[in-house]
């Protein structure tokens, strides 16, 4: 790691160490708030029973080793969820941009769905799919699909029109066109969609979790409080937010390894 990269990561501590320690020292008798509200090592203690735990035939907490599978069944919805809104949000803000006529016909559908928060699909996605995990990933597709489509319409739109006129001048065809130059020109802005798209489905999953299916980590999250684990339920919120920065964290290095060849054309200009 280079002297850059350890200022970089120091600065990024800074503020939650710093946010920690006065939690902390603001804590009175390990809790604040008239005891709702627990203090970081309450809350640290709780994470390591909860992730590292043993259960035993006398063991009556559900939070005893079970966040590993917790994490996992988030991750796994997620993950299906944001790749079908991948499959439907590109190729159809590809032709969005690129036709006029489909995105006379297509786009105005999409601004009119787009406003309807997660939340109101809720009653859809139980009376459809009932609590099981396909309500979740029909939440978490939705959430994510109008961030990807909409910046994929605007890269595809950006795209200079001199890169077109050149390519049809050498004879290529609409559909290598599409493929070659419109697609890669518009990569910026579609990975813009899908780290905006990846964190509401983050969102998307807590919520469809809570209330449409009975595992994962907003389950927890919503157990958690019902019997009164703060604790738990602060370790939660801290888990979704790590998870959520480390995907964030992926699709980063995934554009920086798809655009080099930006870089490499910067430094040849």
């Amino acid at each position: 790691m280079t002297l850059s990269h350890m200022r970089r990561w120091l600065l990024a501590i800074v503020l939650p160490v710093v946010a920690v320690a006065l939690w902390q020292a603001a804590g009175t008798n390990g809790s604040l708030a008239g005891g709702a509200l627990p203090t970081p090592d309450r809350v640290w203690s709780a994470w390591i029973t909860w992730a590292f735990g043993k259960p035993g035939p006398m063991t009556l907490s559900p939070y005893v080793g079970s966040w590993a599978a917790a994490v996992g069944y988030s991750a796994e919805r997620v993950a299906k969820g944001f790749a079908v809104a991948i499959l439907l949000g590109v190729p159809l803000g590809i032709l969005i941009g690129w036709s006029r006529i489909v995105s006379e016909m297509v786009d105005p559908t999409i601004q009119w769905l787009r406003p309807v928060p997660i939340t109101a699909w809720l009653p859809i996605s139980l009376a459809i799919f009932g609590i099981r995990d396909f309500g979740a990933i029909f939440l978490i597709t939705i959430g994510a699909f109008y961030p990807i489509v909409i910046n994929t319409t605007q890269g595809a739109r950006d795209v200079d029109k001199n890169w077109i006129r050149a390519a049809q001048m050498m004879g290529a065809k609409p559909l290598d066109i599409l493929v070659r130059v419109v697609l890669p020109a518009a990569l910026p802005s579609i990975f813009t969609g899908l780290r905006i798209g990846l964190g509401i489905g983050w969102t998307a999953v807590i919520v469809a979790e809570m209330i449409a299916v009975k595992s994962g980590l907003g389950y927890v999250l919503w157990d958690a409080y019902y019997v009164g684990r703060m604790d738990i339920v602060i370790a939660d919120m801290v888990s979704i937010g790590l998870f959520g920065f480390l995907s964030d964290w992926a699709i980063v290095r995934l554009e920086l390894w798809a655009l080099k060849w930006r870089r490499l054309q910067s430094f040849n200009q």
